[in-house]
This record gives C-alpha cells, sequence and structure tokens, in this order.
C-alpha cells in the first residue's frame, strides 16, 4: 500500500484502484462514477480498494472525460423586478438548494426576462455548459423548453406549458386549490365571488381559473365573465383588476385572487373604495407566503408547498442526469403534482 502511494507521488491513481481490484481501468472508472453496468462483486472490489488506497477521485478531469459540468442551472424567464418581488421564486431556490446541498453540483441562478437575456441563455445552454435546466414559472410562447429538447438537455418544468407537456415536471394542485378557496366563499354564504387571475399564458394560471369555474358550476352559479379580472401576478395587477371589477361590479362580495401578492394589491383597492375586509369583501391568496402571514387583516391563502416543490425538482434533475450518464434505458418522464391546503385567516 506505501509503495503505490509513492509511485504516485503520495496519492493513489486510479490506475492503482484498478491493480488492486484486478480489473481494467474503465472498470474502475464506471464503478466510482455510478453506472450500474457493473457486477455487484465487481463493485465490492474497486470499492474496497478505493478505500485501502485512500483514492479521491479528480472531479476535474472526471467531469471532462464524462462530458460533465458538474453545473445545473436554475432558470427564470421572468425580469429581476419580479424576481425580488415575488416570495415564490426565493422559496423555489431554497428548496432546490437543500437538495443540492449534499452533492457536487454547483447551482447557476438565471434570468431571462428579456430577449436579449434570453438569447444569451440558448448561446450558453447550447454549449452544453451545465448538466441540466432547471425550468420555472414558463409561459406557453416560452421556446426554452422545445430548445432543451433539441439539444438533449436533461430539464425539468416546474408548472407545465400545456396539458401535453414533454417534459418532465412538478407542480402544485392548482385546480384543486382554487376550487377550494370558491368552495370555502360559498360555505360563508358569499354570492357575488370574483376572481383576480395570474397571466393566462401560464398553464398555472388557467387552471387556477379552471377551479374557480368549477366550482362556481358546482354550487349552481350562474357565470358572469364580469367577475373575472386578468392580471399578472404583481401588486400593482392585482390593483387594477380591482378597480376594474369594482366598476364592473360593484356589489362583489368575495375576490379569490390567484397569488398572494396580487391579493395585497386588491386589499388596498378595496380599503380605499371604503370596503371592510372581510365584512363587506372576503379576500382569498394563492401560495400562503409571509405576504399572506404579514397582511392586515391575516390573508386565507393556498398553500402550495414551493420549497418541497424545488427539491422534487432537483431531485428528479439529477435522477435524469445519472440515469443519462449512465446510458440506462429511459424511462416515462415524471409529471408530479403535489397537494394544496386552504390555510383559513381572518381576511375570509
Amino acid at each position: 500500500m506505501a509503495a503505490a502511494r509513492v509511485r504516485s507521488g503520495g496519492r493513489p491513481t486510479l490506475e492503482e484502484v484498478a491493480a488492486r481490484a484486478g480489473v481494467g481501468r474503465g472498470t474502475a472508472s464506471r464503478v466510482i462514477n455510478g453506472s450500474p453496468r457493473v457486477s455487484a462483486q465487481t463493485r465490492e472490489a474497486v470499492e474496497a480498494a478505493v478505500a485501502e488506497l485512500g483514492y479521491v477521485p479528480n472531479r476535474a478531469a472526471r467531469a471532462l472525460a464524462g462530458n460533465r459540468t458538474d453545473a445545473i442551472a436554475l432558470v427564470v424567464p421572468e425580469s429581476e423586478t419580479r424576481f425580488f418581488a415575488e416570495p415564490y421564486f426565493s422559496d423555489i431556490v431554497r428548496g432546490v438548494g437543500a437538495a443540492l446541498a449534499d452533492t457536487e453540483m454547483q447551482l447557476l441562478l438565471t434570468l431571462a426576462g428579456n430577449d436579449r437575456e434570453r438569447r444569451r441563455l440558448a448561446q450558453y445552454l447550447t454549449a452544453h455548459r451545465v448538466d441540466g435546466v432547471l425550468l420555472v414559472s414558463v409561459h406557453a410562447d416560452d421556446p426554452l423548453p422545445d430548445l432543451l429538447e433539441q439539444l438533449g438537455m436533461p430539464a425539468v418544468i416546474s408548472g407545465r406549458r400545456h396539458a401535453a407537456e414533454t417534459l418532465p415536471s412538478v407542480d402544485s394542485d392548482n385546480f384543486e386549490g382554487a376550487r377550494a378557496a370558491v368552495d370555502h366563499f360559498i360555505s360563508r354564504g358569499r354570492r357575488s365571488i370574483a376572481t383576480i387571475t395570474g397571466r393566462l399564458d401560464v398553464y398555472g394560471a388557467q387552471r387556477r381559473l379552471d377551479g374557480y369555474r368549477k366550482a362556481l358550476a358546482a354550487a349552481g352559479h350562474d357565470p358572469d365573465e364580469r367577475l373575472i379580472a386578468p392580471a399578472d401576478f404583481s401588486e400593482e395587477g392585482g390593483a387594477q383588476a380591482m378597480r376594474e371589477l369594482l366598476e364592473r361590479r360593484p356589489d362583489v362580495d368575495a375576490v379569490f385572487a390567484a397569488s398572494d401578492v396580487m391579493a395585497a394589491g386588491a386589499r388596498q383597492v378595496l380599503r380605499e373604495s371604503g370596503r371592510r375586509i372581510p365584512d363587506d369583501v372576503a379576500l382569498i391568496g394563492f401560495d400562503d407566503s409571509a405576504v399572506a402571514r404579514h397582511m392586515d387583516p391575516p390573508l386565507t391563502s393556498v398553500r402550495q408547498p414551493i420549497e418541497e416543490m424545488g427539491r422534487t425538482m432537483a431531485r428528479v434533475l439529477l435522477q435524469e442526469i445519472a440515469s443519462r450518464s449512465s446510458g440506462a434505458a429511459p424511462e416515462e418522464r415524471p409529471r408530479i403534482v403535489l397537494p394544496t391546503e386552504l390555510v383559513v385567516r381572518e381576511s375570509s
């Protein structure tokens, strides 16, 4: 053992591990890199040699040899302003970071909120400078998912683009969350129930609107498009939508906003108009973020497990990367939907 260390200048080499285990260099490399294409007996022999010699893989050389970068990109196709204004994104980042904490993967955060940033990102990804991509808040017309598929880049999307999404995806149950919010209003005797939607080129926003409509229909409420006001998930967007709702239907007595941030904008307009919450107008948001807990009155909100979504996305992506690196046959791409929960507070 000592002689082996002297021959390699004090640091055991992969060749020495292979010789100690009685296998070829390529076989030893496959074991160290986690390939399933070795026998259990061979794996045990190589692992024993690694332990005896104190071998530590050269991370840079291993990545180069395997065409790996040991980095993944978290891509948010939104502006910097919206990224820092929405608690949703920081919770996703926290969850992804937690899942990668015990790995060697580096996380690169990339905002791509305009055409110039998207072009630069496309060039970066085309050069295969990361091993995989996590996509958050993708709009229906975003070309990035298709580019990733063309490149053969492992990717996981948070929230599908549409019902027939082809990429692995992780999402919360937007439909049931919205339906639970409206059912709660109905159980409290509210009659003129409005909604402030997010951008409807986001599939999750569409599903929240679908859940709103389904709950009203199930309760026998006639549909009224005047009670639906689209917005953009921002506080100002929520405020503007609330102004429009009050102009069209001054008798509105409940509002389901598709995000807590938009609910905060709606609350401000309701107060300016002299409406009391919840006496005159009940209010529910979506996300159950810190915004909901700190509002006055505290906001009833649909809780989605955002950090868990980030952790799950990262785990699925790591599995995709490992599967492709090992040459394993492709499995069915996962489409994971995590449950939501209505958290009732004083606003409703």
